[in-house]
C-alpha cells in the first residue's frame, strides 16, 4: 500500500463516508492568510483607476467598502462559530437557505476563484515578462500555475507557510510605504501637501455620485478575507480561530486601505496618478525612494503570486466541500496520504489552465467573457450569505441561543444595511456603462449554476451533516 492510498479517517455524512481533511494550518497561519486575502494587485496597482476616476475622496469609498466587508465577515464569524464544523463558509447559506442555495453559493464561488487563478497567473507571466521576454507570456503564466499547484499539492502546511511569507511580505510593503510617506509628509510642507486633498477641483471634483460609483469598483479589491474561514476548517481550533481572526479586519482594511490611500494623495496631486501605473510607486517615485517602480515590481509579484496560490487552495476546498455534499463527481473528495484533496486541485488547476489558452487564442471575446462573468459574483455571493445570516440567527435565538457566542452588532438592521447596500452597488453597476457588461455576464453566470442545479440536483437531498 502507498502513501496515496493510505486509510484515511472518514466523517460519516449520511448517504457517503467523506474524507476528512487534515488540522495542519496553525492560527498565525489563518491570520497571514485573511490579511493576504485582502492585499492584492488591485491595490497596488488597480487603485490607480479608481483614484483617477473619483479624486481624493477614493478614501470615502475604500472606508464604505471597508465596512461593508467588515459586516460580511462578522457574520460568517457568527456562523462559524455557532457551526464550527460546516467546512466552506459557502455551506452557511445551504444551512439556511436550503440546499439550492449550498450548490449555487459553493460553484459560483468556485468559479469566481478559478478565473482569478488564470487572471493573476497572466499578470505575474506579464512582470517576469518584462524581465525574461524570451518566453511567451502564456508559457510563463502556466509555469506559475503549475508552481503554485505543486505547492498546494505537496500538503496544507506547504500552502499555509508559502502564503504567511507572501503576505508577511506585503504586510510589510504597507508598513515600509505607511511609514516613509508619513516622515516624508511630516518633514517638508506637511500643509501644502494637505492641501492635495482639495486642489484640483476639490476632495471630491466628481461628485457625490462618482464617490458611490467608487465603492462599485473598489469593494472588488476587499473581497477575500474569507478565505480564513475556509482555512479555519483545517486548524485545530476553527471556530476560537475564526473568532481571534475578525476583530482585527477593520483594522486592517483601515490600515492597509484607507491610511495608505491617505498617504498617496497626499504626497501626489490626485491629477498626476493614471491608470493602471502603480500609485504606490508613483508616490515612492515622488519622495526620491531609489529603485521605486523595481520594488513595486516585486511587491506586486508577491502579491500576484499569493493570491494565486490562495485561489487554488480555495477551490480546491470548495470542491471538496460540494463533492461531498454530492453537489460535485465523488471522486474529487479522495485524500492523499497527507490529507491534500489531490483530485480536487488538479481538476480546478485544468480550469486554469483552459483558461490561459483561452486568453491566448481569443482574448477578446471567449476570455474576455470567462473574467467578465466573475466582475458581479461575489456580491452575488455575499448577499446570499447574508441572507443565510438572518435565517439562521434567527432559528438559533429560539432554540440554540447558546451558540451564539459571537453575534452581528444590531441585529437584523445591520445584517438588512449589508444587504441593501450590497444590492445598491449591484444596481450601480446595472447604470455604470463600463460595469454593465460584467454584471451581465455575472447574472447568465448565475442562470447557469441555478439551470444545473434544476436539471442535477432538483430533488435530490444534499448529503446530511452528522
Amino acid at each position: 500500500m502507498s502513501a496515496n492510498d493510505a486509510v484515511e479517517p472518514t466523517v460519516d455524512h449520511g448517504e457517503i463516508a467523506t474524507p476528512e481533511l487534515g488540522k495542519a494550518l496553525k492560527s498565525r497561519h489563518i491570520a497571514m492568510i485573511s490579511i493576504g486575502g485582502i492585499i492584492g494587485a488591485g491595490l497596488f496597482v488597480g487603485s490607480s483607476a479608481s483614484i483617477a476616476t473619483v479624486g481624493p475622496a477614493i478614501i470615502i469609498s475604500y472606508a464604505l467598502a471597508g465596512l461593508a466587508i467588515l459586516m460580511v465577515m462578522r457574520m460568517l464569524s457568527e456562523m462559524a462559530v455557532a457551526f464550527p464544523t460546516i467546512g466552506a463558509f459557502t455551506e452557511f447559506a445551504r444551512e439556511g437557505l436550503g440546499h439550492w442555495a449550498g450548490f449555487t453559493n459553493g460553484w459560483l464561488y468556485w468559479y469566481f476563484w478559478a478565473v482569478v487563478a488564470a487572471v493573476e497567473a497572466l499578470a505575474g507571466a506579464k512582470i517576469i515578462h518584462d524581465w525574461w521576454p524570451v518566453a511567451d507570456i502564456w508559457v510563463i503564466a502556466w509555469g506559475l500555475l503549475a508552481l503554485m499547484t505543486a505547492v498546494n499539492l505537496m500538503s496544507t502546511r506547504s500552502y499555509g507557510e508559502f502564503e504567511f511569507w507572501f503576505a508577511s511580505l506585503k504586510v510589510a510593503a504597507i508598513i515600509v510605504f505607511i511609514i516613509v510617506g508619513v516622515i516624508f509628509l511630516t518633514g517638508h510642507d506637511l500643509m501644502a501637501h494637505m492641501g492635495n486633498l482639495t486642489a484640483h477641483q476639490g476632495f471630491a471634483p466628481f461628485g457625490a455620485t462618482a464617490v458611490l460609483s467608487g465603492v462599485v469598483s473598489v469593494i472588488f479589491a476587499l473581497c477575500g478575507a474569507e478565505i480564513a474561514t475556509i482555512a479555519a476548517a483545517e486548524s485545530p481550533e476553527p471556530a476560537k480561530t475564526v473568532a481571534k481572526m475578525t476583530g482585527s479586519v477593520i483594522l486592517r482594511i483601515l490600515l492597509f486601505y484607507v491610511v495608505s490611500m491617505t498617504v498617496i494623495v497626499m504626497v501626489v496631486p490626485w491629477n498626476q496618478i493614471h491608470p493602471g501605473d502603480s500609485p504606490f510607486a508613483v508616490a515612492l517615485t515622488a519622495m526620491n525612494v531609489p529603485a521605486a517602480a523595481l520594488a513595486m515590481k516585486v511587491i506586486v509579484l508577491t502579491a500576484v503570486l499569493s493570491c494565486l496560490n490562495s485561489a487554488i487552495y480555495v477551490t480546491s476546498r470548495v470542491l471538496f466541500t460540494l463533492s461531498s455534499r454530492g453537489d460535485a463527481p465523488q471522486s474529487l473528495v479522495k485524500l492523499n496520504g497527507r490529507k491534500v484533496p489531490v483530485r480536487a486541485i488538479l481538476f480546478s488547476s485544468f480550469f486554469g489552465y483552459t483558461a490561459i489558452l483561452t486568453s491566448v487564442v481569443s482574448p477578446e471575446q471567449a476570455f474576455a467573457y470567462l473574467v467578465n462573468a466573475s466582475g458581479a459574483l461575489m456580491l452575488i455571493i455575499y448577499i446570499i450569505t447574508a441572507m443565510a445570516q438572518v435565517r439562521l440567527r434567527r432559528r438559533l435565538e429560539a432554540t440554540e441561543p447558546e451558540r451564539l457566542a459571537i453575534k452581528v452588532w444590531l441585529f437584523p438592521w445591520i445584517s438588512y444595511l449589508t444587504i441593501a447596500g450590497m444590492s445598491a452597488v449591484i444596481l450601480a453597476m446595472a447604470v455604470i456603462p463600463a460595469r454593465r457588461a460584467e454584471l451581465i455576464s455575472s447574472l447568465i453566470c448565475v442562470a447557469v449554476v441555478l439551470a444545473a442545479f434544476i436539471l442535477l440536483r432538483r430533488g435530490k437531498s444534499a448529503v446530511v451533516r452528522p
